[in-house]
């Protein structure tokens, strides 16, 4: 299994960083355009259809072509954990991808107060697929995640400054 990590500094209050990644309308403003993202479905731990927070046990059918290449793909996101320590001025969720591309994904993304602006940590656990070849070429991961994060990072900055 391979980490990908990247930070960055928000000038941007904790709270609204926070209230920003906890909904599936920040999740759909940070993916790229050239991935053909679309959300099929959100249903939270309750049953209810598109809740206001992504909340632990919620699921999220997505599906994407990037550049308009190939087969559409589709997977499941699921809210695995949330952690809200607001009067500290940090919190973490993280998601697993089931049934996607990769064999293994684990995203924890965090958010730390930081005097007036947000620190925000994305930290992906994974496997590339291919079996042991995957696993072999997955510290490679990084080439194809880097451009992402750092779109979604940008973004963040331009929308929440």
């Amino acid at each position: 299994m391979s980490t990908y990590r990247r930070r960055v500094r928000v000038a941007a209050p904790f709270d609204e960083v926070w209230e920003f990644h906890s909904k599936i309308a920040g999740l759909e403003a940070l993916t790229p355009g050239f991935m053909n993202l679309r959300v099929e479905r959100v249903v939270g731990p309750d049953g209810e259809s598109d809740p206001e927070t992504l909340t632990v046990g919620t699921d999220i059918e997505m599906s994407a072509r990037p550049f308009g290449v190939g087969p559409r793909q589709s997977w499941n996101s699921r809210i695995e954990e949330r952690e809200e320590e607001l009067d500290a001025g940090r919190a973490r969720f993280v998601d697993t991808m089931e049934g996607g591309p990769f064999p293994m994904w684990r995203h924890t993304h965090r958010f730390y107060e930081h005097g007036d602006s947000t620190v925000v940590d994305d930290e992906v656990r994974y496997e590339l697929p291919g079996g042991s070849l995957g696993r072999t070429a997955s510290p490679l991961g990084w080439i194809g995640f880097e451009p992402m994060f750092r779109y979604r990072h940008r973004e963040t900055r331009e929308l929440l400054e």
